[in-house]
């Protein structure tokens, strides 16, 4: 009787260990200015993506993720898990500043679990470069929307592992990064890698693509469409690679659509609430697909809140790394919903650019001001609520989310020096060195 139960829980170990996924791959594509209305399974009425919707198809969507709305801050903050009043990322001059001594980023946590790690594409506002946080390989260019030599010094040269590489004429930039990254992985299909893959598309300059017709009216649909494409021939040389039930692949957006594109990327015929830079929804709310075959839930649309520093703990997770010792990780791990369970998840997302920010749930948004908005017809309407006459549920709102606040003080940590956009250093103070200086 004895050996029947040893053997019986053997055979239940068994199936237990066979069921329990292994340390996957991870592989994090990010869209530079790709909002919801730019990606057909978010709800974009002008632009077919049928490569991120096969992710999506075969994965989980969450609809409620958000993203600081520009890129330097939103990259410090998927990189660190941390709000940008800790680490100082609070406007695109300013991500700059931090060091690898004062912020660990993903990859230096990765490796602690036996990750290899690489960096492709842009590192943008970021500091010094991605070997120096921890990247074991990788590939980056100058700047922003980098495609074409024709560009000039963005596009003039590309820099691989401390190598300046000179771009060809007719070299298409985001294939280079394609290679890479498929070298990358055939070199280490062997033990579990992490991909951070900052995507060119689809910030300006809009140009043409290598699929473009010659007189293409529709430049901005053209690389939506080639981004999608790069997606489809990641997906391709995963399952080539025999790696594509072993990898998690995470697809996300940087921030809202820009300015000049924001008016097309409707959904259901309706503008999404700004774009690009602002602190509506048109500038946080970005797309997000995850895709593990066999632990994401495949068609699951997921209504999770999600901001961007759920990255660092969730991969953690998934990598049985340990998270830094010493300081506040912000982020939350969605591991569990990312595996289909009904776990409860954060109750609020927060999201600051300069010394503006809000916290917000699926129905409010409370502001540095104090002004409560309604998010019931979000994201293309908010409706701000009169303190006068509020309504029961908007007065509950108010104190569940203001003790959020106060909780965080936003206010108490690195203080913005900008010029209030989020997008600069002192405007002013700058102008009057120039005028200082000699012609």
């Amino acid at each position: 009787m004895r050996l029947r139960v040893l053997s019986l829980l053997c055979f239940v170990s068994s199936l237990l260990g066979a069921a329990a996924p292994a340390k996957p791959n991870i592989i994090f594509i990010l869209g530079d200015d790709v909002g919801i209305g730019d990606i057909a399974c978010t709800g974009a009425d002008r632009y077919k993506t049928p490569n991120i919707d096969a992710l999506a198809r075969g994965g989980t969507i969450f609809r409620h993720a958000y993203a600081e709305p520009l890129c330097g801050p939103s990259r410090a903050t998927i990189l660190t898990g941390r709000y940008v009043f800790r680490t100082g990322a609070t406007n695109q001059d300013a991500t700059g500043r931090f060091t690898p001594k004062a912020e660990t980023m993903m990859p230096a946590i990765l490796r602690q679990a036996g990750y290899i790690t690489s960096s492709i594409g842009k590192w943008g506002q970021l500091p010094l470069g991605p070997a120096d946080f921890g990247f074991d390989d990788y590939f980056r260019f100058s700047g922003s929307g980098a495609y074409w030599k024709s560009q000039g010094k963005k596009g003039e040269n590309v820099e691989i592992n401390g190598k300046k590489v000179p771009v060809g004429e007719k070299d298409y930039i985001p294939e280079l990064m394609h290679t890479h990254l498929v070298d990358f992985m055939t070199k280490n299909r062997a033990r579990p890698f992490y991909v951070y893959y900052s995507l060119s598309h689809v910030h300006t300059d809009i140009l043409p693509t290598p699929d473009s017709a010659p007189d293409s009216k529709t430049l901005y649909a053209d690389n939506v469409a080639y981004m999608d494409k790069l997606v489809g021939k990641l997906t391709r040389e995963l399952e080539r690679l025999g790696l594509r039930e072993k990898t998690l692949v995470v697809y996300f957006g940087d921030n809202g659509t820009a300015n000049g594109q924001s008016d097309a990327a409707t959904i259901g015929g309706r503008r999404l609430n700004g774009s690009k830079g602002s602190m509506l929804e048109g500038g946080s709310r970005v797309p997000m697909v995850v895709s593990w075959p066999g632990v994401t839930p495949a068609g699951r649309i997921a209504t999770d809140l999600i901001d961007s520093t759920d990255f660092v703990p969730t991969f953690a997770e998934l990598a049985g790394a340990p998270l830094p010792v010493g300081k506040i990780i912000d982020g939350r791990s969605f591991a569990p919903q990312l595996r289909g369970q009904n776990t409860p998840g954060r109750e609020w997302v927060f999201i600051q650019l300069a010394k503006m920010w809000y916290v917000a749930d699926r129905q409010w948004k409370l502001n540095q001001a104090g002004e409560l908005f309604d998010l019931s017809d979000a994201p293309f309407t908010e409706k701000l609520v009169a303190p006068a006459g509020a309504p029961p549920a908007a007065l509950a709102a108010r104190a569940r989310l203001q003790a959020a606040l106060d909780q965080l003080n936003p206010a108490g940590g690195f203080v913005d020096d900008g010029d209030g956009t989020g997008r600069h250093a002192n405007r002013e103070e700058n102008r009057a060195n120039r005028k200082k200086k000699p012609n």
